[in-house]
């Protein structure tokens, strides 16, 4: 006499994961064709990229310029004309995208190419590579004032060791 508990019960919810999964089809490894080679070649002179970096860069600052400088609204407003607005608001948004334009291109310039020295030389391809291009990136953009901050620095630096005795 068999008891209940004996009994096998066949199992209406069947098991998914062998129907369920579907195995990724294999593909064969492809090998790079001569123009993919010729591609990445070109891609990996410094000066393309550098060139290529900065002329996205500016087109980017181009349209940052274009966007923010029609936020800018005049000081004499209640004053003006709606074409004076109007003159006012296109000759600012010409002036400032053409600044961020150029600030753009050279920070995308400067960037791109020490970056890619800076990773030729180490033969590394890491986040060190980016950090040293930004501080040279930074370093060449404030470098525009900087002599002049220099020699008042210099100025107030050597005036006060005179004050105090020091000279």
């Amino acid at each position: 006499m068999a008891s209940s508990s004996d009994t096998k019960v066949p199992e209406t919810a069947s098991s998914s994961s062998s129907e369920g999964s579907v195995k990724p089809k294999i593909e064969p490894i492809k090998l790079p064709t001569p123009e993919d080679i010729a591609g990445q070649d070109i891609w990996n002179n410094c000066a393309i990229r550098s060139v290529f970096s900065g002329v996205m860069g500016g087109g980017l600052g181009l349209f940052m310029g274009l966007l923010l400088g029609a936020l800018d609204s005049p000081l004499a407003q209640d004053t003006m004309t709606g074409r004076q607005q109007l003159v006012y608001a296109a000759k600012q948004m010409g002036h400032r995208s053409l600044s961020s334009c150029k600030t753009f291109a050279v920070m995308g310039l400067v960037f791109s190419a020490a970056e890619c020295v800076v990773e030729k030389a180490r033969a590394k391809h890491d986040t060190t590579n980016t950090a040293v291009a930004g501080c040279v990136t930074g370093g060449s953009l404030s470098a525009r004032g900087s002599m002049r901050r220099l020699c008042w620095f210099r100025r107030i630096f050597c005036h006060d060791r005179e004050i105090f005795g020091q000279a």
